[in-house]
C-alpha cells in the first residue's frame, strides 16, 4: 500500500472512503466538514455509532463533494486514549475498507494529533493488520488497498510513518517465514532467508554440522541427531556502530515433534512456528539495517528440526556444551533450551557482547501462566529488564517478569552431570530459563519467552490469525533507545 501526506482539506480530497475517527459520544469532532456531513454523522450517532473502541460505520457521501464514503471508527473514551488504541482502531479501519473493495483511501489525522498521540500509530496498525499469508492458496479474491493519503501539515509525520512501514515491513518479512509450512522452511531455507539480509552492514556465516563439531556445540547438535535435515548455525553481524554488539538469539526449530518425547499429535501442525524467535532476530537485522540503526548487533539462529528416529538423541544421553558443561537430558522435547545454551556461550566466547537478549518458544508452561497475552520475562540484570520493559509498555508486546530464585537451581540438579535439562513440570517455566541463565554467567541477559504470544489463534485487530511476529517491534523500539 502506497502512503502519502499532504496538507489538504478533508472536502478536497478525492478518495473511496474517507476515516473519520472518533472518541466515546464526540459527535460533534468534524463540524468544519460542513452541515450535509456533520448531519450524516448526528443520524449515525443517534442510533448506530457510538464511538466505542474499535467500532466502525462506513456511510455514503454527500453527493456534492469528491468524497464517494465516509468511514466513522471508534477510539473508546477520550481520557482513555491511548497509541494501542488508536493501532488497534487503525487495524479494524483498513481491514473493513480492504473487505470492502476500497482501493484509494485517505485519514483525517487532525483528532488524533489534538489528543497529542500521532498518526503514526493509526498507521502501524492499518498496516500490520492488513498482513496475507496467501502463498499456498490457488484462489485470490484480488481485495487490496491501494492508496492511502493521510491529510496532515506535520513534517515529523512523513519521518514517523517512514519508520513504522519499514518496522511493518520487518514483521511481515517474519511472518512470512513462520507460517511457511515446515516442509519449505527447513534449516537450510531458513539460512537462505538469512543471506537475503546481506549488505554492506550485514555480514552472515553460517555454520555447518561439521563446523559446530569442531567448535564443541554438541548440546546444540544432539537436537538435530534425528532428522536427515542438516542442522544450521546462522551468524549474522549488523555493524551500524562501533560499540560493543548485543546479542540476540533466536530459537529456530524449524520443525519440533518433541523428538524421542514425542509430543500429542492434536496442534502439532503448529509446530512449524516453533522457529518464531529466530524469525523475529532476522527481522530485527532486517529494520535495523534499512534504518542504518547505530547500533552493533550480531544474531544469532541455532537452526534444526527436532525428530525422533534411529539416530535420535534419547532420554539419558549426555552431551557437552560449547563451554563445557555437561548437560543430562532427560526430556527431548525440552531442546529449545540445549540449542539456546550453546548460542549462549557461542556469542559469549566469540563477540563478548555488552547483552544478550534470547528469545524463543519454549515452554508450554508460559502459555498457561500468561495465556496468549504476554511474553514472560526473566534475567540477571536489573537494567536491561527494565528498558525492554518499558519498550514492551510502548508497543503493547506486553512482558511479565518471572522470578529466577536460587533455589531452582536444585531443580536442574544431575546426578551425573552438571546438570539437566528439565527439572519436571513444577516451575518447569521458571526452570527453563534457570537453565540458560548457567550459561549466562555475568553477561547481562534477557530471556523472552514467546511460547504463548507466538501464535494467534483468532483475528485481532491488526494481528490476523497466524504467526504474530512479535519481538520484532519490541526489541526494535529497544534499540533505538539505547542507541
Amino acid at each position: 500500500m502506497n502512503i502519502s501526506v499532504k496538507n489538504i482539506n478533508e472536502i478536497n480530497c478525492k478518495c473511496d472512503a474517507l476515516i473519520l475517527p472518533f472518541t466515546e459520544g464526540d459527535s460533534n469532532l468534524y463540524k468544519k466538514l460542513g452541515t450535509p456531513i456533520q448531519n450524516l454523522i448526528k443520524k449515525a450517532f443517534s442510533k448506530e455509532f457510538a464511538g466505542k473502541q474499535n467500532e466502525v460505520m462506513l456511510i455514503p457521501a454527500p453527493g456534492n463533494i469528491k468524497l464517494e464514503r465516509l468511514l466513522l471508527v471508534g477510539l473508546g473514551k477520550k481520557n482513555k486514549v491511548s497509541s494501542e488504541k488508536i493501532r488497534q482502531a487503525g487495524g479494524k479501519a483498513a481491514i473493513h475498507l480492504r473487505d470492502k473493495g476500497m482501493k484509494d483511501i485517505a485519514l483525517s489525522s487532525e483528532v488524533i494529533s489534538s489528543l497529542k498521540f500521532s498518526p503514526a500509530d493509526f498507521i502501524e496498525g492499518a498496516l500490520l493488520g492488513l498482513y496475507t499469508f496467501k502463498k499456498y492458496q490457488t484462489e485470490n479474491n484480488n481485495k487490496e488497498l491501494k492508496n492511502l493519503l493521510v491529510l496532515s501539515g506535520s513534517g515529523e509525520l512523513k519521518k514517523n510513518i517512514n519508520r513504522v512501514k519499514t518496522i511493518a515491513s520487518a514483521v511481515y518479512f517474519s511472518k512470512d517465514l513462520i507460517n511457511t509450512p515446515a516442509n519449505d522452511m527447513p534449516p537450510s531455507h531458513l539460512a537462505k532467508a538469512a543471506m537475503s539480509l546481506k549488505n554492506k552492514m550485514v555480514s552472515v556465516r553460517v555454520l555447518e554440522k561439521k563446523d559446530a563439531e569442531r567448535l564443541g556445540m554438541n548440546v546444540f547438535l544432539s537436537v538435530s541427531k534425528g532428522s536427515h535435515q542438516p542442522p544450521k548455525f546462522i551468524v549474522l553481524e549488523y555493524k551500524g556502530a562501533k560499540a560493543k554488539p548485543v546479542a540476540l538469539i533466536g530459537k529456530s526449530i524449524t520443525f519440533d515433534s518433541g523428538g524421542i518425547s514425542l509430543k500429542p499429535s492434536d496442534g502439532m501442525e503448529k509446530m512449524k512456528y516453533d522457529m518464531a524467535g529466530g524469525a523475529a532476530v532476522l527481522g530485527v537485522i532486517k529494520a535495523a539495517s534499512e534504518m542504518k540503526l547505530p547500533v552493533h548487533l550480531i544474531g544469532i539462529l541455532p537452526a534444526t528440526e527436532n525428530l525422533p528416529g534411529g539416530s535420535a538423541t534419547k532420554p539419558g544421553d549426555i552431551a557437552r556444551s560449547i563451554l563445557g558443561r555437561t548437560v543430562e537430558i532427560i526430556n527431548t522435547d525440552a531442546e529449545g533450551r540445549l540449542i539456546l545454551a550453546d548460542a549462549i556461550g557461542y556469542a559469549i566466547k566469540h563477540f563478548k557482547p555488552k547483552a544478550i537478549i534470547d528469545i524463543a518458544t519454549l515452554t508450554g508452561a508460559c502459555s498457561i501462566a500468561l495465556g496468549s497475552e504476554a511474553i514472560a520475562m526473566m534475567g540477571n540484570d536489573r537494567k536491561l529488564l527494565d528498558n525492554i520493559k518499558k519498550s514492551a509498555d510502548k508497543t503493547y508486546e506486553r512482558v511479565w517478569e518471572m522470578p529466577l530464585y536460587d533455589e531452582y537451581k536444585e531443580y536442574l540438579k544431575s546426578d551425573i552431570a552438571d546438570i539437566k535439562n528439565t527439572g519436571g513440570k513444577n516451575g518447569s517455566l521458571v526452570t527453563a530459563a534457570y537453565f540458560l541463565y548457567e550459561f549466562a554467567g555475568k553477561t547481562p541477559w534477557a530471556h523472552l519467552d514467546i511460547a504463548g504470544t507466538a501464535w494467534v489463534e483468532k483475528d485481532k485487530p491488526y494481528n490476523p490469525k497466524g504467526a504474530s511476529g512479535i519481538g520484532v517491534r519490541l526489541i526494535m523500539d529497544f534499540l533505538e533507545d539505547i542507541k
